[in-house]
């Protein structure tokens, strides 16, 4: 292997440890849930999409959730505060 790719491949694997370096403007994906497939979206100004039935209701759903949650730092967090466990808005 060429010594310049080995340090290529380092680099990648540092970079991939500091996500907060990257930040995601644009995004889409298909999200396989219990109920079927889903196209869920993230761009910037409008926010995350979804084609799911509660996403249309709340503008939020476990799907865009998820996802917020596996590409935190990269993409901002929109969904709303859900109160904590045991609080008395449950």
């Amino acid at each position: 292997m060429q010594s310049s790719l080995i340090g290529k491949i380092e680099k990648a694997h540092r970079y991939a440890g500091e996500p907060e370096r990257i930040s995601i403007h644009e995004f889409r994906a298909t999200f396989h849930g219990g109920n079927g497939a889903y196209e869920v979206g993230y761009a910037d100004g409008d926010g995350w999409r979804c084609t799911c039935n509660f996403f249309q209701t709340w503008s939020y759903c476990s799907h865009t959730m998820a996802l917020e949650k596996l590409l935190t730092p990269m993409v901002p967090i929109g969904s709303p505060q859900l109160a904590p466990s045991g609080s008395a808005q449950e």
